[in-house]
Protein backbone atom coordinates (compact mmCIF):
# COMPACT_ATOMS: atom_id res chain seq x y z
CA UNK A 1 0.00 0.00 0.00
CA UNK A 2 1.37 3.31 -0.88
CA UNK A 3 2.46 5.39 1.70
CA UNK A 4 -0.10 9.08 1.42
CA UNK A 5 1.51 12.26 1.63
CA UNK A 6 0.94 14.80 4.05
CA UNK A 7 1.29 18.13 3.30
CA UNK A 8 3.15 20.34 5.49
CA UNK A 9 1.37 23.06 7.64
CA UNK A 10 3.71 25.73 6.40
CA UNK A 11 6.51 26.08 4.17
CA UNK A 12 9.30 28.62 5.65
CA UNK A 13 11.38 29.98 2.68
CA UNK A 14 14.89 31.03 3.46
CA UNK A 15 16.97 33.23 0.88
CA UNK A 16 20.38 32.74 1.66
CA UNK A 17 24.15 34.17 0.96
CA UNK A 18 26.73 33.01 2.63
CA UNK A 19 24.84 32.86 5.53
CA UNK A 20 27.32 29.80 7.16
CA UNK A 21 27.54 31.00 10.79
CA UNK A 22 24.08 31.45 11.09
CA UNK A 23 21.98 29.02 9.17
CA UNK A 24 22.38 25.82 12.03
CA UNK A 25 21.24 28.50 15.05
CA UNK A 26 18.34 29.44 12.64
CA UNK A 27 17.13 26.11 11.46
CA UNK A 28 17.44 24.97 15.38
CA UNK A 29 15.04 27.46 16.27
CA UNK A 30 12.54 27.08 13.58
CA UNK A 31 12.68 23.19 14.47
CA UNK A 32 11.99 24.32 17.81
CA UNK A 33 9.19 26.23 17.39
CA UNK A 34 7.82 23.65 14.91
CA UNK A 35 6.21 21.68 18.11
CA UNK A 36 3.10 19.83 16.55
CA UNK A 37 2.96 21.06 13.54
CA UNK A 38 4.12 19.64 10.36
CA UNK A 39 7.16 22.42 9.09
CA UNK A 40 8.97 22.51 5.77
CA UNK A 41 12.22 24.75 5.47
CA UNK A 42 13.30 25.65 1.68
CA UNK A 43 16.75 26.94 2.18
CA UNK A 44 17.20 28.48 -1.60
CA UNK A 45 21.47 29.64 -1.59
CA UNK A 46 22.32 31.78 -4.67
CA UNK A 47 25.95 31.84 -3.85
CA UNK A 48 28.19 30.31 -6.58
CA UNK A 49 30.00 27.59 -4.03
CA UNK A 50 26.76 26.77 -1.88
CA UNK A 51 28.56 27.85 1.12
CA UNK A 52 25.52 27.98 3.53
CA UNK A 53 23.82 24.72 1.86
CA UNK A 54 27.34 23.07 2.50
CA UNK A 55 27.21 24.12 6.07
CA UNK A 56 23.64 22.95 7.05
CA UNK A 57 23.95 20.07 9.70
CA UNK A 58 20.86 20.17 11.27
CA UNK A 59 19.03 16.81 11.11
CA UNK A 60 15.03 16.64 9.69
CA UNK A 61 12.53 14.74 11.01
CA UNK A 62 9.10 13.32 10.36
CA UNK A 63 7.37 16.99 11.32
CA UNK A 64 10.45 19.32 10.32
CA UNK A 65 12.03 18.55 6.70
CA UNK A 66 14.56 20.57 4.58
CA UNK A 67 14.92 21.41 1.50
CA UNK A 68 18.01 22.46 -0.21
CA UNK A 69 18.70 24.28 -3.25
CA UNK A 70 21.27 25.94 -5.73
CA UNK A 71 19.41 29.34 -7.29
CA UNK A 72 20.20 32.39 -9.30
CA UNK A 73 21.06 35.44 -7.60
CA UNK A 74 18.55 37.67 -6.54
CA UNK A 75 16.60 37.30 -3.51
CA UNK A 76 12.95 37.61 -5.05
CA UNK A 77 14.27 35.06 -7.56
CA UNK A 78 15.27 33.15 -4.84
CA UNK A 79 12.16 33.26 -2.93
CA UNK A 80 10.41 32.67 -6.13
CA UNK A 81 12.04 29.48 -6.52
CA UNK A 82 11.78 28.60 -2.80
CA UNK A 83 7.84 28.90 -3.62
CA UNK A 84 7.63 26.87 -6.60
CA UNK A 85 9.04 23.83 -4.22
CA UNK A 86 6.88 24.48 -1.74
CA UNK A 87 4.33 21.95 -0.76
CA UNK A 88 2.30 23.66 1.59
CA UNK A 89 -0.67 26.00 0.82
CA UNK A 90 0.77 28.78 2.78
CA UNK A 91 4.45 30.37 2.81
CA UNK A 92 6.18 31.96 5.05
CA UNK A 93 9.35 34.39 3.50
CA UNK A 94 11.99 34.32 6.12
CA UNK A 95 15.35 36.37 6.37
CA UNK A 96 18.17 33.90 7.96
CA UNK A 97 18.97 36.70 10.83
CA UNK A 98 15.01 36.24 11.93
CA UNK A 99 13.92 34.99 14.42
CA UNK A 100 10.16 33.88 15.12
CA UNK A 101 7.91 34.74 18.09
CA UNK A 102 6.88 31.91 19.88
CA UNK A 103 3.69 30.83 18.96
CA UNK A 104 3.94 32.04 15.18
CA UNK A 105 2.53 29.71 13.10
CA UNK A 106 -0.27 29.29 15.46
CA UNK A 107 -0.71 33.11 14.74
CA UNK A 108 -0.34 32.56 10.98
CA UNK A 109 -2.88 29.87 11.15
CA UNK A 110 -5.36 31.64 13.67
CA UNK A 111 -5.28 34.87 11.08
CA UNK A 112 -5.68 33.06 7.63
CA UNK A 113 -9.00 31.00 9.43
CA UNK A 114 -9.85 34.47 7.73
CA UNK A 115 -10.38 33.64 4.08
CA UNK A 116 -10.66 37.53 2.95
CA UNK A 117 -7.13 37.65 4.51
CA UNK A 118 -4.59 36.89 1.91
CA UNK A 119 -1.40 37.32 3.80
CA UNK A 120 0.43 39.62 6.35
CA UNK A 121 3.74 40.09 8.25
CA UNK A 122 4.63 40.78 11.82
CA UNK A 123 5.44 43.56 13.85
CA UNK A 124 9.47 44.38 14.28
CA UNK A 125 11.95 44.17 17.24
CA UNK A 126 15.74 44.70 16.61
CA UNK A 127 17.88 42.92 19.04
CA UNK A 128 19.60 45.88 20.45
CA UNK A 129 19.37 47.65 23.81
CA UNK A 130 20.07 51.30 21.57
CA UNK A 131 16.67 53.38 22.58
CA UNK A 132 17.45 54.47 18.89
CA UNK A 133 16.00 50.95 17.82
CA UNK A 134 13.12 51.33 20.10
CA UNK A 135 12.35 53.95 17.76
CA UNK A 136 12.69 51.97 14.46
CA UNK A 137 10.40 50.18 15.77
CA UNK A 138 7.90 52.46 16.42
CA UNK A 139 7.75 53.48 13.21
CA UNK A 140 8.28 50.42 11.65
CA UNK A 141 4.67 49.64 13.37
CA UNK A 142 2.63 52.46 12.91
CA UNK A 143 4.02 52.73 8.79
CA UNK A 144 2.67 48.91 8.37
CA UNK A 145 -0.47 49.20 9.84
CA UNK A 146 -1.11 52.95 7.90
CA UNK A 147 0.32 52.00 4.37
CA UNK A 148 -0.17 47.88 4.49
CA UNK A 149 3.04 47.93 2.74
CA UNK A 150 5.47 45.77 5.56
CA UNK A 151 9.16 44.62 4.53
CA UNK A 152 10.49 41.52 4.37
CA UNK A 153 12.11 41.40 7.37
CA UNK A 154 9.01 41.53 9.24
CA UNK A 155 8.36 37.65 8.20
CA UNK A 156 5.75 37.98 5.46
CA UNK A 157 3.58 35.05 4.81
CA UNK A 158 1.01 34.47 1.94
CA UNK A 159 -1.59 31.89 0.71
CA UNK A 160 0.53 30.47 -1.93
CA UNK A 161 -2.34 29.55 -4.64
CA UNK A 162 -2.61 33.98 -4.24
CA UNK A 163 1.14 34.52 -4.22
CA UNK A 164 1.09 31.99 -7.41
CA UNK A 165 -1.71 34.03 -9.45
CA UNK A 166 -0.24 37.89 -8.47
CA UNK A 167 2.80 36.25 -10.48
CA UNK A 168 5.16 35.89 -7.35
CA UNK A 169 7.94 38.69 -6.63
CA UNK A 170 9.17 40.45 -9.25
CA UNK A 171 13.26 40.24 -10.49
CA UNK A 172 13.71 43.90 -8.61
CA UNK A 173 17.76 44.03 -7.13
CA UNK A 174 15.68 46.34 -3.73
CA UNK A 175 12.09 46.65 -2.85
CA UNK A 176 10.66 43.33 -4.11
CA UNK A 177 9.03 42.68 -0.62
CA UNK A 178 7.54 46.48 -0.84
CA UNK A 179 6.29 45.71 -4.07
CA UNK A 180 3.91 42.33 -3.63
CA UNK A 181 2.68 44.74 -0.81
CA UNK A 182 1.91 46.96 -3.14
CA UNK A 183 0.27 45.43 -5.54
CA UNK A 184 -1.90 43.42 -3.18
CA UNK A 185 -3.01 46.77 -1.84
CA UNK A 186 -3.90 48.00 -5.20
CA UNK A 187 -5.86 44.59 -5.84
CA UNK A 188 -8.17 45.94 -2.54
CA UNK A 189 -6.91 42.40 -0.95
CA UNK A 190 -6.06 42.36 3.10
CA UNK A 191 -3.20 41.64 4.86
CA UNK A 192 -3.22 41.48 8.65
CA UNK A 193 -0.11 42.49 10.45
CA UNK A 194 0.41 40.66 14.09
CA UNK A 195 1.49 42.52 17.27
CA UNK A 196 3.99 39.91 18.24
CA UNK A 197 7.27 40.87 16.82
CA UNK A 198 9.86 38.84 14.52
CA UNK A 199 13.61 39.42 16.20
CA UNK A 200 15.73 40.65 13.88
CA UNK A 201 19.33 41.06 13.52
CA UNK A 202 21.00 44.91 13.71
CA UNK A 203 23.95 43.69 11.97
CA UNK A 204 23.13 45.96 8.68
CA UNK A 205 22.16 48.96 10.42
CA UNK A 206 25.55 48.67 13.15
CA UNK A 207 28.07 48.35 10.11
CA UNK A 208 25.69 50.85 8.21
CA UNK A 209 24.95 53.72 10.87
CA UNK A 210 21.93 53.27 12.77
CA UNK A 211 20.64 57.19 11.51
CA UNK A 212 22.14 56.73 7.94
CA UNK A 213 20.99 53.02 7.63
CA UNK A 214 17.39 54.34 8.50
CA UNK A 215 17.75 57.22 6.51
CA UNK A 216 18.31 55.68 3.44
CA UNK A 217 15.78 52.97 3.92
CA UNK A 218 12.95 55.65 4.38
CA UNK A 219 14.20 57.19 1.10
CA UNK A 220 14.56 54.67 -1.19
CA UNK A 221 11.20 53.53 -0.38
CA UNK A 222 9.83 56.81 -0.81
CA UNK A 223 11.38 57.06 -4.05
CA UNK A 224 10.24 53.74 -5.10
CA UNK A 225 6.87 54.39 -3.93
CA UNK A 226 7.21 57.48 -6.57
CA UNK A 227 7.99 55.93 -9.63
CA UNK A 228 11.98 55.78 -9.73
CA UNK A 229 13.24 51.84 -10.67
CA UNK A 230 14.54 49.82 -8.10
CA UNK A 231 17.37 49.08 -10.41
CA UNK A 232 18.72 53.08 -10.12
CA UNK A 233 18.22 53.02 -6.64
CA UNK A 234 19.82 49.92 -5.90
CA UNK A 235 22.92 51.63 -5.90
CA UNK A 236 22.39 53.49 -2.53
CA UNK A 237 21.66 50.20 -0.87
CA UNK A 238 25.06 48.54 -1.41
Amino acid sequence: MSRVKISPDISIILPVWNECSIINTTLKHLKQQSRNKHIEVIVADAHPDSTTLQAINVRPSSRFTIITDRTEKGRGLQMNRGAQLANSSVLLFLHADTRLPAGAFDAISTTLQDSNIVGGAFDLHIRSNRWGYRLIETVASIRSRLTRLPYGDQAIFIRKAYFDRTGGFRPFPIMEDVDLMRRIKIRGDRIQIISNPVQTDPRRWEKEGLIYGTLRNWTLMILFLAGISPHRLVKWYR
